[in-house]
């Protein structure tokens, strides 16, 4: 009892330790307790006090310690002797609009650039930038550089609107620009930079959306993880030119609502590259059918936009006044009659592209204005507009799209249906009254019948024995339009249906082959009418008596019919020469070649419900 009386604590603890790892090693029997605690008491006498740590160590233990402590005081002491190294400093967050939800980034932003109009430093609406190169042409010019290729004395200024800003480290930022249609991409290093005090004041300031001026040299990157690189502007000085005070949407989710893309169409273009491109598309079908036309020695026009006989075609049209005449005028619901009496004066060729206005239903593919081109040619008849028809429209998409055969998906709530259009000559040709009389197996009255009494009974027969409903009012020309339908359902390949009666072509001249019949063709695409063209009725004595049967349909209420032009007719009193005239929608082209199922698509800004009288709709529904 005295030995553990002398031993206490963690001494206590270490010598049982000890005890254990003798008799673990021993190969003897186990010793006495006596022996055990005698040979405990000769470890325990040659134990050391560790000065440092208050343990008893062994002697090699305690050599070992001594000689660590003395190595790690050397290296402290030759770290103290060394010059001190200033602190790093760390990257301050400054972007501060990072977090913000889109109100908040729009009131900060205002803020930050009513600031910059005060201060004007730096100013963040400058009146110029001197642009050296277009972004596609740059893009084009140096698409020869290789992988890390740089041109350092070749320098350049571009412009255009920030898409994206990504920073690696603290002195090298990247931006990609979006202008003229494509993508560049600056690289802005601290060394490249005019005025390194500026570069990280300057770079803050812009953010995505922003439109920048940029001057650099030229190269293509080489990035660390392979591939081409891009062609890009090394950045030697970037100025915001004008700059976004809103948040764009991101890249991750777009831009894709219809009806806010409709309403924003300038956000439209901003985000979806494909919109720019069917504008483009549209662009290049007004320029195909102006230079054919000019290649033909035809002259462009203009005439009035209002009249005072809403005219030249069957429409319900829009009504405005005119204060200083005290006098309600039309806006034009077609140019025909204008055009024609420029032929009657003697411009034997002449054409016009414009904006008509109809008071008419808005669907997929109607809007209130739309835009046609309208030509009139002395001296030709409907066969030969048709012959022209083909060679210029198939030739238009040969050259626009590549070939004369164009996919397109007319159902927006079906993207898989899908119509292959082929434009290719020669197109089929469908005489109406003979594809009608197939369709519904009857015979019809002969054509100077059609326009009878006894013809509305039998169209009546007709539609009730095919349950088709034709809204009011019945006359002969709306209900055998309807029917007409019914062939137009199955023009998918650009298709002719000629063989109009007259009394729903009251412009058009008579048949020299069927008496009651005119001189009419309409081009149907994917079930839609795109082209109308007709010999043109230059027999004034003939052409009042249409008029007057038009006057008639009006009075039984047909509020599309057309109203006696006396001017017009007083026009055909002194001669117009025997003329082809032609029309087409711009519009519907467009559809096809951009492969839209909307026209609203297509129209830059497609007529569309105000935003308050929208949210009531929705309210009630």
């Amino acid at each position: 009892m005295k030995f553990y009386k002398r031993y206490h604590g963690n001494d206590y603890f270490l010598i049982w330790i000890i005890y254990y790892k003798l008799i673990q090693q021993s190969k003897q029997p186990i010793m006495s307790q006596e022996e055990a605690v005698q040979k405990v008491a000769e470890n325990v006498a040659n134990l050391h006090l560790d000065e440092a740590t208050g343990e008893m160590v062994s002697k090699s233990e305690l050599k070992k310690r001594i000689k660590q402590r003395q190595v790690e005081a050397k290296k402290a002491a030759k770290k103290a002797a060394a010059q001190p190294k200033p602190e790093s400093k760390k990257k301050k967050n400054t972007d501060l609009f990072a977090d913000l939800d889109p109100s908040q980034y729009f009131e900060a932003r205002s803020r930050q650039i009513q600031e910059l109009r005060k201060t004007q430093s730096p100013n963040p609406y400058p009146h110029k930038f001197k642009v050296s190169i277009s972004n596609p042409e740059f893009l084009k010019k140096y698409a020869y550089l290789q992988r890390g290729e740089t041109l350092p004395n070749e320098k350049v200024a571009i412009a255009g609107r920030i898409h994206a800003k990504r920073e690696s480290g603290s002195k090298l930022k990247f931006y990609v620009l979006h202008g003229d249609g494509v993508e560049v991409q600056l690289m802005s290093q601290l060394q490249d930079y005019n005025n390194e005090a500026d570069y990280e004041k300057d770079h803050d300031l812009l953010k995505r959306g922003d439109i920048v001026g940029v001057e650099g040299y030229v190269g293509r990157t080489q990035p660390k993880k392979g591939g081409e690189g891009e062609i890009s502007v090394f950045v030697s000085r970037i100025e915001l030119l004008t700059p976004c005070l809103h948040m764009l949407p991101a890249d991750h989710f777009g831009f894709k609502d219809q009806e806010t893309r409709y309403r924003k169409r300038y956000l439209d273009l901003i985000m979806n590259k494909d919109a720019r491109g069917r504008f483009i598309k549209r662009s290049q079908i007004i320029r195909f059918i102006r230079r054919f036309l000019d290649q033909r020695e035809f002259i462009e026009v203009e005439t009035p936009m209002m009249n005072v006989i809403a005219g030249g075609a069957t429409a319900k049209p829009f009504v405005t006044h005119h204060n200083d005449l005290d006098m309600d005028m039309y806006m034009r619901i077609a140019p025909e009659l204008f055009l024609k009496e420029l032929v009657v004066g003697g411009m034997d060729r002449v054409y016009e592209i414009g904006r008509q206005f109809r008071n008419e239903g808005i669907d997929m593919t109607h809007n209130p204005e739309f835009t046609t081109c309208e030509f009139y040619q002395a001296y030709a008849d409907v066969y030969d507009l048709m012959d022209m028809t083909e060679l210029m429209f198939s030739e238009m998409v040969k050259e626009i799209t590549g070939s004369y055969i164009i996919k397109y998906h007319p159902d927006p709530n079906n993207p898989e249906k899908e119509m292959e259009l082929n434009f290719t000559r020669p197109w089929k040709r469908m005489n109406m009254i003979e594809e009608l009389e197939k369709r519904f197996n009857v015979t019809f009255p002969a054509g100077d019948q059609l326009h009878t009494a006894e013809t509305g009974e039998f169209l009546k027969k007709v539609l009730a024995d095919n349950k088709m409903e034709c809204p009011p009012p019945l006359t002969n020309a709306r209900m055998l339009d309807k029917l007409v339908g019914e062939l137009e359902d199955v023009c998918i390949n650009p298709t002719f249906i000629f063989g109009h009666p007259q009394m729903m072509s009251p412009l058009a001249k008579y048949s020299r082959d069927t008496p009651g019949l005119c001189e009419r063709f309409e081009v149907f695409v994917a079930t839609k009418e795109i082209c109308n063209a007709y010999t043109e009725l230059n027999d004034p004595f003939d052409q009042r008596a249409r008029f007057e049967e038009q006057a008639r349909q009006k009075d039984q209420g047909d509020d599309e019919a057309q109203l006696v032009d006396e001017t017009f007719c007083n026009a055909l009193e002194y001669g117009l020469p025997p003329t082809g005239g032609w029309g087409c929608g711009i519009d519907r082209l467009a559809m096809f070649l951009t492969d839209s199922n909307t026209i609203r698509e297509v129209l830059l800004f497609p007529t569309l419900k105000p935003d308050v009288l929208r949210e009531e709709v929705e309210e009630k529904n």
